[in-house]
């Protein structure tokens, strides 16, 4: 069956009048900071303009279009291309190649934080804000893709929870344009109390809002070169500690608990051993920091606690050069550059649920080991764990690492070093940001890769926001036929 592209494009005409309905916004900030970028900004929001209403006229009809699951797709797709590749027009202005602001607005679009500017204390107020603004929309793109889409694309990160977004069982929400509506709400709410915490803890109302889009999103991207070292105040680390979690959790849980049984959050076993996790790694690091840094237990708690959330949570701040403390430690945020948050939630990389639920795989499988006779049922918070989900986290986990080495291969074989080309994959399918080591590691940035590698990474932040099995689906040649 042909696939009808009308819906598509005009999908996509909409998001692109949309983008450029927000370019006005970083051009109001310029405007009331007397900076001349405003201009750039105007003619990139018109061109957007014209390209996103050309698309929506010539595709509209008057008849209802119904998306179906392959459209889905292919629109999920090139909704994360085609956005980015408009968004990143604007960054031109500051005189770096397209390939530098299409890697940049990636970055920002799939919360992943790397960034290739630098001097960012210095840089257009506009272009700051549009950097945060599209790192907030992307997270509650991701959001809504994780509840609306993922369910049926199967890698084994939504499957369980299809109740909140499959026809075939019982809703949060009876129709979905009102879980739409909660969910925005909620995240609004949450970026808007987050602003207001920063601004109370010492922030400037410029620094508080991009950070408070930043840290619901868990994306990670800075007014300042120094990151969230920039500010000393521990309150304000501890309160960014407490909303990247929340950007971490599953959104769906905030409306179950906002609407029925106020205690869904606390006693969802994702969460738990999410929250458990993060409790017990960010302790022991403490107690590292204070056995070989030689400082006193809270100050080591504050660090240890806001960088491991910071790089588990995918958010990728950094308030000091956790690469410092000792090949231990650096060896520590490597694994947790993979763990990620909760399913539904703005974190990437392999989350928690899906550790859990290979957990109960392992366990399973070799309890069979010692006990072939013994029939052993697998449920997973009083759910069947069937085998079809089985399969689906394993395949998940063999793509996700299958892709990683790819890309490792081939950022050594364009020149980088093997530590260097590692963790920039893995901190780019992860969507984390920083890497490891003295050019991407958390002091570092991505300015000096030559072009081929930062293409190479923006297709594989991609590949990791949509959870690999998105882009794999459209280029399987049974997919068009």
């Amino acid at each position: 069956m042909m696939l009808d592209f009308r819906p598509i494009l005009t999908t996509l005409g909409i998001l692109l009048c949309s983008l450029s309905i927000l370019m006005l916004f970083p051009a109001a900030v310029d405007i009331s900071k007397q900076n001349p970028d405003w201009i750039i900004f105007s003619i990139c929001a018109s061109l957007t303009m014209a390209c996103g209403g050309t698309l929506y006229l010539s595709n509209r009809t008057n008849k209802i279009y119904e998306i179906n699951i392959r459209q889905a797709y292919l629109l999920t797709l090139l909704c994360w291309i085609v956005v980015p590749g408009f968004s990143a027009i604007p960054l031109i202005g500051l005189d770096i190649s397209y390939t530098d602001a299409f890697f940049e607005t990636m970055s920002a679009m799939t919360t992943t934080g790397s960034t290739v500017l630098t001097n960012l204390d210095n840089l257009p107020p506009g272009i700051l804000m549009w950097r945060s603004l599209l790192q907030w929309i992307g997270g509650i793109g991701i959001i809504a893709m994780a509840i609306f889409i993922l369910p049926f694309i199967r890698s084994g990160g939504m499957q369980l929870f299809a109740l909140e977004s499959s026809d075939n069982s019982v809703k949060v929400l009876p129709r979905a344009y009102l879980l739409a509506v909660w969910l925005l709400s909620i995240y609004i709410s949450l970026t808007l109390i987050c602003m207001v915490l920063f601004y109370w803890s010492g922030m400037t109302v410029f620094d508080a809002i991009n950070h408070a889009m930043t840290t619901i999103s868990t994306g990670g991207f800075s007014t300042h070169d120094a990151s969230f070292g920039y500010f000393e105040n521990t309150s304000t680390q501890w309160i960014c500690t407490l909303f990247m979690i929340f950007g971490a959790l599953p959104f769906t849980l905030y409306i179950q608990s906002l609407k029925k049984d106020k205690t869904t959050l606390i006693r969802d076993p994702q969460v738990k051993g999410f929250i458990f996790f993060l409790t017990g790694t960010s302790i022991v690091l403490a107690i590292w920091l204070v056995l070989s840094q030689h400082i006193n237990f809270f100050d080591a708690l504050t660090l240890s606690t806001f960088n491991v959330v910071s790089i588990v949570t995918t958010t990728g701040y950094a308030s000091d050069n956790y690469l410092a403390w000792g090949s231990a430690a650096g060896s520590v945020f490597l694994v947790l550059t993979l763990v990620g948050g909760c399913t539904g939630s703005t974190s990437g990389a392999i989350k928690i649920y899906r550790f859990q639920i290979l957990w109960l795989i392992v366990k399973n499988h070799t309890l069979s080991l010692m006990s072939p006779n013994r029939v052993l049922s697998q449920t997973y918070n009083g759910r069947n764990i069937t085998e079809d989900l089985q399969r689906s986290v394993l395949a998940f986990l063999a793509v996700f690492f299958t892709t990683t080495f790819i890309a490792t291969v081939i950022l050594g074989v364009v020149g980088l070093d093997p530590l260097t080309s590692f963790t920039a994959s893995v901190t780019a399918i992860t969507n984390v940001g920083p890497g490891l080591g003295t050019i991407i590691g958390p002091d570092g940035n991505f300015a000096s890769l030559p072009d081929i590698a930062k293409w190479v990474l923006s297709i594989v932040m991609l590949i990791g926001r949509l959870e690999v099995f998105t882009v794999l689906v459209v280029l399987m040649p049974s997919f068009w036929g």
